[in-house]
């Protein structure tokens, strides 16, 4: 439900999608329990089916949520207009700069998809929706540089970090981050020179 006279979401539901979202990240998903939820966000168990359906709504809007985080900065760095091999070491250098934020637990999508691996559960499908907007937004700056094969090396790129985001919580945040800066930048000197 929406505050009507200001058009911003109630101070209750953004109390509990806070709280979802960092219990949800923190913990996992299927560990944390509506009723926890509740208490830690101060709020009814009225007060969160007045704004959420259910568990799997809050889930659905946390993964909305960090979607609309993560393209912000990628819609920022295209609008700056810089060229496409500056954008692309841009948002990589924010994805490192996440990988060595204080909490980082890995990739939230990746969590996700780990927890429903069911390809019809809506969860999975917000999964797949954020990861094919990812692999197109960085397939279209690398067909700026050179047409051919630019989804090849995107996928390549997604790889990369993918693995940088797993990686980046099981060991030396800042050397997974220099690694995968390292590799971002190889694939961007290989994929200019190479011919068409």
């Amino acid at each position: 439900m929406r505050n009507e006279s200001e058009g911003r979401p109630s101070e209750a539901r953004s109390r509990l999608l806070d709280t979802a979202t960092r219990l949800f990240y923190g913990e996992g998903i299927h560990a944390v329990g509506i009723d926890r939820i509740v208490v830690e966000a101060k709020v009814t168990r009225a007060t969160l089916y007045r704004h959420f359906a259910g568990k799997e709504d809050l889930v659905l809007a946390y993964l909305s949520g960090v979607d609309r985080a993560m393209r912000s900065p990628a819609e920022e760095a295209i609008a700056a207009r810089l060229p496409a091999a500056e954008t692309i070491l841009t948002l990589s250098r924010d994805i490192a700069q996440g990988i060595q934020s204080p909490g980082f637990r890995g990739c939230a999508f990746l969590n996700a998809a780990a927890e429903y691996p069911d390809p019809e559960s809506p969860a999975r499908k917000a999964v797949l929706a954020h990861r094919q907007w990812f692999l197109e937004t960085i397939t279209g700056l690398l067909a700026e540089i050179r047409e051919a094969g630019a989804e090849p090396a995107a996928r390549h790129f997604v790889m990369l970090r993918d693995g940088a985001m797993a990686a980046g919580c099981l060991f030396d945040p800042a050397l997974i981050s220099e690694t995968f800066l390292h590799g971002v930048g190889r694939l961007l000197q290989v994929y200019a020179a190479t011919k068409d």
